[in-house]
């Protein structure tokens, strides 16, 4: 059914995993409309309780699909991250609890969907990070903004500034990652944890899910992301952009 991830589910328990291992799980157009796909039926499966989401290979996901970027025409870059936004959504506001089991490189828009998950689980070895700057861009899928709420303002600053990698154990020092486990022992510890969800009130969880989206949000976010995303298409026209992704696809 689906040519870029993979779906099994047992005791109420969903699994959600990428599979572009070879592009380390780079997202191009397709895959951002199965994962879309998979979100919003894994919300609406009444016998799924938990969700979730990993990757195959070294990585969790290593962002967008960046030939693919230096390929798009406008309307195709705009609609692309118009779309992201249902991705970011159906995790972060569905109905479910959705748990990121983060393996390997969680960077850009892999980054951007582990935060709107509702935890974050880590191998040792996993990064993260959000380097749109060295392309001249800034994250386009809410990453700014659901940043800010996990960290502080200058912690944000200097993920953001200096688009670089950070370990599993920074993370969950700075508050961003809820367990960092040993490699071999990831999957252990996120069934322990789903296991654990999936026994508790599917409706209670809903609403704390949706209590815990309210608190944080002093100002509309879809506001805000509209503010995003236009910053983000104006960045990506410019010249400069443009030359920093072609000259990374063709490398």
């Amino acid at each position: 059914m689906y040519q870029y991830l993979t779906v099994e589910k047992k005791d109420g328990i969903a699994v959600v995993t990428f599979c572009r291992p070879s592009q380390l799980n780079a997202m191009n157009r397709r895959f951002m409309d199965e994962i879309v796909d998979v979100f919003h039926e894994m919300n609406e499966d009444d016998s799924v309780r938990v969700v979730l989401v990993t990757g195959e290979g070294r990585a969790f996901m290593a962002g967008a699909d960046i030939k693919e970027y230096a390929a798009q025409t406008d309307e195709q870059f705009d609609a692309f991250q118009k779309k992201g936004w249902s991705l970011y959504k159906e995790a972060e506001r569905g109905k479910k609890p959705f748990i990121a089991v983060v393996n390997g490189f969680a960077l850009g828009g892999g980054f951007e969907i582990a935060m709107s998950c509702d935890m974050i689980i880590a191998s040792e070895n996993a990064q993260f990070g959000l380097p749109e700057v060295h392309l001249g861009l800034v994250p386009g899928g809410g990453g700014t903004q659901r940043l800010i709420q996990k960290v502080s303002v200058n912690r944000a600053r200097e993920i953001l500034y200096l688009g670089g990698k950070f370990s599993a154990k920074q993370f969950y020092d700075w508050g961003i990652v809820n367990y960092v486990v040993p490699e071999e022992e990831l999957m252990a510890k996120a069934w322990e944890v789903a296991e654990k969800l999936a026994r508790r009130s599917p409706a209670a969880i809903a609403a704390l899910k949706r209590l815990v989206f309210l608190s944080t949000r002093p100002l509309e976010l879809d506001e805000r992301m509209e503010q995003e995303a236009a910053d983000l298409s104006e960045l990506y026209h410019t010249q400069e952009a443009q030359k920093k992704i072609q000259e990374f696809a063709s490398k």
